[in-house]
C-alpha cells in the first residue's frame, strides 16, 4: 500500500527544520532514516499532510568528542556510521558492536539512531544500552533547548518525552568510569530482539555495574538488586565466582519483571532470557 499524499519539505539547517514544524504543527512530522516512519505511513497507521525530511541538516550527523570527554552522536547518524566511527570504536566498543548487529544491512545503512529512539518501538536495541551508559538526549525546539537522561526519555510503547515541536538533536554519552567495559547481548526470532540486556561494569576504583534489560517491557528497565549485589562484591573475585554470587539475585529479580506474552515469546520465556543474556553480557565485561 502507498502512503496517503503529503508535502515533503527538505530544510538544510536545524533552524529551518524547526521553523517548518512551528508553521505546520500537528499536521507535520520529522523524517529521519524512514525505516520506521515509512512503514507506518504505507500501512496508513499514521498520516501527516507535511513531512519534514531532516537528512539535509549536516549538524545532525556529526559525531565528536567534547573537551570534557562527552561523546556526542548526532541523531541522524546511521547505525552503520556509528559502528564504524573511530571515536565510538575506541571509547564505546560495546556500543559499536551493538550498532553493527542492528536488524539487517539495509536498516543499518538507512536507519538512524534518533529515528529509532523517537519512534520508541520497545523491541529495539539502542535504548537499553544508552540507558546503561547514562546517556542524555539533547532536544531542540523553535527558540529553546533541553536535555533529558535516556532513562527519562522513554515513557512507554511508542511514547517518549519529546514534544511534538522538538527535534532530537544528539545523544550525549558521558565519560565512562575508569576501566569500564560494556557489552550488549540479545536474542530474538525476528530481526528485533525478544529481550536485550546491556551491562557496563567498572572494576577500577569504586566497583560499579549498570545493568539494564530491554524489550521485555514497554521501556528499558534497570535491574537494581543485581547492580547493588555486584557493587558490594570484593574487587578481586574471579569471574566465575562473581557469577555464582550474582545468579540467585538476578533469578529472583527477573522473576518479578512485569513481562507480557506477545509474538516475541511468552512472559516466562522472556524472564529466562534476561538471566541468560545478563550472564553473557556480564561475562563479556569481565573477560
Amino acid at each position: 500500500m502507498r502512503p496517503a499524499r503529503f508535502e515533503l519539505h527538505r530544510p538544510t539547517s536545524l533552524e529551518d527544520a524547526l521553523a517548518f514544524k512551528a508553521v505546520y504543527g500537528d499536521e507535520s512530522t520529522f523524517h529521519a532514516g524512514g525505516t520506521e516512519l515509512l512503514v507506518a505511513l504505507k500501512a496508513r497507521v499514521l498520516h501527516y499532510d507535511h513531512v519534514i525530511d531532516l537528512k539535509q541538516v549536516p549538524e545532525l550527523r556529526r559525531i565528536h568528542l567534547r573537551e570534557d570527554g562527552t561523546l556526542v552522536i548526532g541523531a541522524l547518524s546511521t547505525h552503520h556510521a556509528i559502528a564504524r566511527d573511530p571515536l565510538v570504536q575506541r571509547l564505546l566498543p560495546g556500543y559499536a558492536e551493538l550498532s553493527d548487529n542492528v536488524a539487517n544491512i539495509r536498516v543499518r545503512v538507512a536507519g538512524t539512531l534518533g529515528g529509532v529512539l523517537c519512534f520508541a518501538e520497545p523491541h529495539a536495541d539502542a535504548p537499553t544500552m544508552l540507558c546503561a551508559l547514562d546517556a542524555r538526549m539533547a532536544l531542540a525546539s523553535h527558540g529553546s533547548a533541553r536535555t533529558l537522561p535516556s532513562r527519562d526519555f522513554h515513557l512507554g510503547e511508542f511514547t517518549t518525552a519529546r514534544e511534538e515541536n522538538e527535534i532530537l538533536v544528539a545523544i550525549e554519552v558521558p565519560p565512562q568510569p575508569p576501566g569500564a567495559r560494556s557489552a550488549y547481548r540479545c536474542f530474538g526470532h525476528t530481526e528485533r530482539p525478544a529481550v536485550g540486556v546491556a551491562a557496563v561494569w567498572s572494576r577500577e576504583g569504586p566497583q560499579r555495574l549498570s545493568l539494564w534489560a530491554g524489550a521485555i517491557t514497554g521501556v528499558p528497565i534497570p535491574l537494581p538488586e543485581t547492580q547493588a549485589a555486584a557493587n558490594a562484591l570484593p574487587a578481586d573475585l574471579p569471574p566465575t565466582e562473581i557469577w555464582n554470587r550474582l545468579a540467585p539475585v538476578l533469578a529472583a529479580e527477573a522473576a518479578r519483571i512485569p513481562a507480557h506474552d506477545d509474538l516475541h515469546g511468552g512472559a516466562d520465556y522472556k524472564r529466562h532470557l534476561v538471566q541468560v543474556l545478563a550472564q553473557r553480557a556480564i561475562e563479556a565485561c569481565l573477560t
